[in-house]
């Protein structure tokens, strides 16, 4: 019998892994530990509670003695076996699950996007989109850009706005390549299978969500990670989930091409859409937190570079990631072009979808609503009343959960086919009330950071992308700017909620 045919009656392999002079196990059973070599190009890992290097050579004698006809496992080079299991803690990751590491932590989103109802026009491209059907025997991958490290993430998929069941097949969750956003390629090492409840596929039920298990894989600040998907006879309907203002390329591929190195090629298609994947959260120490921002098209981020990951939360997240004092706060978008507080537009009304996108969601500490653009934009009566009203309905929702609420000021839209006399009055009034009322905890002043220093009506024209409404890089550079860090200390402990 050959080594692999051994240790897989020994040890039941989940997976093996090539590597340069021999192979690699997933190895679970219910006599040892569940335990994983990995490779790399220049040392191998135990990934378990601490991680072990071993040169390249070193490694081959490892996988040597540890493969040896003999099966003397009761050393290795010299150290007792279970000496090497107490030191590196295998015993963490168990056959039913992996203990938390920090063992005190909890979890927060790294990571969101706000579903939203596929429109026709935000579908899959053909031949993943048929008359009755979407992504049938179709891998999905997709990348996400991460804000706070962790050594355990599980993954949220959404089917919120599907009509039938959303059936996974299967999932699993890998490093990109280069650690590049819109990657079609994954370093295949960090390959990690997802599993629901310690099933590999799942059916999620329309109008609801699924969260995966823990998954044991170690992630800084700022990673990108590729999610793959699998749907073997698809979902069964054109209404599905998505978030269309991704500015990240998605790849699809007809079959099961699940942790594939490279899923580039062929018939492999892609768009800049991201589809079922909501959130991605992190088991973090007490004092991670996340910001969560509920916002419009500025905030999704149109006008900043495809795969650039360069919105106004992406710089802030590089603000807050590079001093000490605020490396701990994750910055959670919930935003979506088109998205109203008064009314639907682009999915759900912000009043309506607060406790959904912010409230429900683990280790929320601060929150920040920069929306009423597009109210005003359309010619709502009464905008200016509505809106302020619309703001301390939100602002006791979110007290209520004792968090900190911060009101960002609606930036100039002269120029833009939004822009009357009458609108501009509203944006002025509300703007006013924003900044003077007291009713939010702080204020973020978008419109003294990006208008036109000699007309306050206009976006800065160095910033203006074009249209008069949205910015460019550099303007949303200025919008992170404009974001006191010094907030995160001062509401540490949250406010009351009284009102």
């Amino acid at each position: 019998m050959d080594h692999k045919s051994v240790l897989d009656s020994w040890c039941k392999v989940g997976k093996w892994l090539s590597i340069e002079g021999g192979i690699a196990p997933v190895c679970r059973s219910s006599i040892i530990p569940y335990f994983i070599l990995q490779a790399q190009p220049s040392h191998a890992r135990i990934s378990s509670g601490y991680d072990l290097a071993f040169p390249q050579p070193v490694f081959a004698d490892l996988l040597r003695t540890i493969l040896r006809d003999t099966w003397d496992y009761s050393s290795v080079m010299g150290i007792p076996l279970l000496g090497i299991f107490a030191v590196l803690r295998l015993c963490v990751l168990l056959v039913n699950g992996i203990t938390p590491d920090p063992p005190q932590g909890h979890w927060v989103d790294t990571w969101a996007s706000m579903p939203q109802l596929a429109e026709t026009e935000n579908l899959p491209p053909g031949p993943f989109t048929q008359p009755t059907v979407v992504f049938n025997d179709a891998t999905i991958r997709q990348t996400l850009h991460l804000s706070t490290g962790a050594k355990q993430i599980r993954i949220r998929f959404s089917n919120a706005f599907g009509t039938t069941d959303l059936p996974v097949t299967a999932a699993a969750v890998a490093l990109s390549a280069d650690n590049k956003p819109g990657s079609s390629a994954i370093i295949s090492w960090s390959v990690q299978n997802i599993t629901f409840s310690g099933n590999s596929s799942i059916i999620i039920p329309n109008g609801s969500l699924a969260v995966s298990d823990p998954i044991a894989l170690e992630v800084k600040p700022q990673t990108m990670i590729t999610v793959d998907l699998y749907l073997a006879n698809g979902q069964q309907s054109n209404d599905i989930t998505s978030h269309p203002g991704s500015r990240t390329t998605s790849w699809f591929s007809p079959g099961n091409h699940i942790g594939v190195q490279d899923l580039a090629g062929g018939s492999t298609l892609n768009a800049d859409h991201w589809y079922f994947v909501s959130a991605v959260e992190a088991w973090s120490p007490p004092e991670t937190r996340s910001l969560v921002v509920a916002g419009d098209s500025i905030t999704d981020g149109h006008g900043s570079t495809t795969n650039g990951n360069d919105r106004w939360p992406d710089q802030l997240l590089a603000r807050t990631q590079a001093n000490a004092s605020t490396s701990n706060i994750a910055v959670v978008n919930q935003a979506a072009g088109g998205n109203r507080i008064l009314a639907d537009e682009a999915g759900p009304n912000a009043i309506g979808r607060i406790d959904r996108d912010v409230l429900s969601h683990p280790g929320v500490g601060y929150v920040v609503i920069y929306e009423g653009v597009n109210d005003i934009g359309t010619g709502v009566p009464n905008a200016a009343d509505r809106l302020i009203q619309a703001y301390q309905q939100i602002i006791t929702r979110v007290h209520t959960s004792g968090l900190p609420i911060f009101g960002a000021t609606i930036t100039p839209f002269f120029g833009n086919g939004y822009f009357t006399t009458e609108n501009e009055a509203v944006r002025t009034r509300v703007n006013e009330w924003i900044r003077s009322s007291g009713k939010f905890d702080a204020v973020i002043d978008f419109d003294a950071a990006t208008r036109d220093p000699s007309n306050g009506q206009r976006l800065n024209p160095a910033f203006d992308v074009g249209d008069g409404l949205h910015l460019n890089p550099g303007g949303y550079k200025a919008m992170a700017e404009a974001f006191d860090l010094s907030l995160f200390e001062k509401f540490a402990s949250g406010v009351s909620g009284f009102q």
